[in-house]
């Protein structure tokens, strides 16, 4: 044997089943087609949201959230509807991972050394009903070093056992087929790739030079989703969220291929929830891109008015912050937009300071870098917006600005292949939205969305603006975003068992191989159901990967 397990898939649940193999003593090669300079894979862009509940840092911003509480928001948002079959093990991964963000996940993230900012965040606010869609409470912390910061301990993690003998790094390594003989998963076979040292993101080389096969006691397979295929995201693209978008931005580099789905099903593993996945309506083209399409998602606070392409505002809960799946299905199965990829923020300058994030690490280079003197300095005490978005504002391509709503709607329709948007329709909105501003109540659910978030102190001192009227010429210039479809999570994937076991046909565990991560829909094949309540990837990579480790090590000792 080349060694006890082998682990397919150097992004964060592969890195944490190494950890947990190594620091029981197995002897663990680990498997990647990129090269070393990708470790921790897509987590290392992300912004670093986990979701907790109940935690000291939404106790102390006067939160009040429980277990039963953040159950019935999960069972809300995933309507699991497939439990007797698909989504059997999903419903039991899901209770048990919302059991674990409740309970043990906080003191384990601090046991390997990952902090949590002071301030939650209020994602995913939801689809406006008690039991449906959506979180009722902020759940959203975000890790002291973003993603980088979440993948940092265990990249060392496996450097040590390398050090120590315990882990053998197979860099530029594709793997193209499972070996399951007798019912037992034994090893692997692929292709072994050109040295590329591209930089960390960064497209690289397909050349063959040789073929390689490795052998082991067990293989965990943690080789991510589809996010950079758009013709696969195509191929499984649901009929319930209408037709899929000819154009979209991706939000994950290209080695975010999905091979590793279809090799497993060759080799007898059962794939469920395909047609489950998590795509944002707020990407926009980086203007500094490091892998093709290269998009980057807005984090918006509740304020910006959203239009369709041909500038109808959005009805509810299509707002800003609270409905993402339900907003896609919005855009893309009306028959009038069926021709259109894009839809509109328009905003002021005083909303895009206050309330416009970017995910992504590389995006909040004062959160990464862990320097709390800058995040005070750009997010707190500093006047315009942050960096990053300032940089957009300036030179994105998706971005412009104006003095009136007249030239905004000029420049806005500059941007398509043909002018849709009315000026006169636009400020006909706008003005009776702004009209409901004059009072601290209102019949605008969105105006009554920014004042109910006020209340909570989290995003009145950091992410939600005062509310004011779009067309107040001392809030602006007025800004226009182009919105794209942003490609990112695959929702369904390997069908495990509370072990993490893949199992087969007939529902059984093969042998031997096991899968975590986003290949396994972050557990069983489908943990969040049909909507995510956000910062649930990167801890669906942990508390899979974990399990997945520790039972390999179970099996292997």
């Amino acid at each position: 044997m080349d060694a006890d397990v082998i682990v397919v898939g150097a992004g964060l649940a592969g890195l944490v089943a190494a950890h947990e193999l190594t620091s029981r003593g197995r002897r663990v090669a680990l498997v990647d087609q990129e090269n070393a300079a990708n470790l921790g894979g897509q987590a290392f862009w992300s912004f670093g949201g986990l979701f907790l509940v109940d935690s000291p840092e939404q106790r102390r911003l006067g939160v009040k959230d429980s277990l039963d509480l953040a159950w019935s928001d999960w069972r809300g948002s995933a309507a699991f509807d497939r439990t007797d079959d698909e989504d059997s093990w999903a419903v039991r991964w899901a209770r048990a991972y919302v059991e674990f963000a409740a309970g043990e996940k906080r003191s384990w993230l601090e046991g390997h050394g990952i902090k949590l900012l002071p301030t939650v965040g209020w994602a995913e606010r939801g689809d406006l009903r008690a039991d449906g869609h959506g979180n009722s409470v902020p759940r959203f912390h975000i890790a002291w070093g973003t993603g980088t910061g979440v993948v940092e301990p265990f990249v060392a993690y496996a450097r040590k056992a390398r050090a120590d003998g315990l882990l053998t790094f197979h860099h530029r390594h594709r793997v193209d087929e499972l070996i399951v003989e007798d019912g037992h998963a034994s090893g692997v076979r692929g292709t072994v790739l050109a040295d590329d040292d591209s930089p960390r993101g960064v497209p690289s080389s397909r050349e063959r030079v040789a073929d390689f096969e490795l052998t082991a006691r067990a293989v965990v397979v943690t080789s991510g989703g589809i996010g950079a295929d758009h013709d696969i995201v195509r191929r499984y693209w649901p009929e319930r969220l209408g037709t899929p978008p000819t154009r979209m931005v991706t939000g994950v580099p290209a080695y975010v291929d999905g091979r590793m789905l279809d090799i497993s099903a060759a080799a007898g593993v059962r794939l469920v929830n395909r047609d489950r996945m998590w795509h944002y309506t707020e990407g926009i083209q980086n203007w500094d891109p490091i892998w093709p399409g290269h998009g980057i998602r807005i984090l918006p606070g509740p304020s910006s008015m959203w239009f369709d392409a041909l500038g109808r505002r959005l009805p509810d809960p299509c707002l800003p912050g609270y409905d993402t799946l339900g907003t896609l299905r919005h855009l893309r199965t009306d028959p009038a937009l069926a021709g259109h990829d894009h839809s509109w923020f328009v905003l002021t300058r005083r909303i895009v300071e206050k309330e416009f994030a970017l995910s992504g690490s590389e995006q909040n280079p004062d959160i990464t870098a862990k320097d709390k003197g800058a995040v005070l300095r750009d997010r707190l005490l500093g006047k315009g917006a942050p960096g990053p978005v300032d940089a957009f504002v300036r030179r994105g391509a998706d971005f412009v600005t104006a003095p009136t709503l007249e030239q905004l709607v000029g420049r806005m329709n500059g941007l398509t292949d043909t002018p849709l948007l009315d000026a006169a329709g636009l400020r006909r909105q706008i003005e009776a939205r702004d009209l409901q501003i004059a009072n601290p109540y209102s019949k605008d659910s969105q105006v009554q969305g920014i004042r109910n978030a006020r209340r909570y102190i989290g995003d009145r001192l950091g992410r939600v603006a005062t509310p004011h009227r779009i067309l107040d010429p001392d809030a602006g210039p007025l800004i226009g975003v182009k919105l794209h479809v942003l490609t990112r999570k695959t929702l369904g994937g390997i069908q495990t068992d509370l072990d993490s076991r893949a199992l087969g046909a007939d529902g059984a565990p093969i042998d031997g191989l096991y899968a975590a991560g986003e290949v396994a829909g972050f557990g069983g094949g489908g943990v969040h159901g049909y909507n995510a309540l956000e910062g649930t990837f990167l801890g669906g990579c942990l508390f899979s990967g974990r399990a997945a480790g520790r039972a390999a090590a179970r099996e292997t000792g």
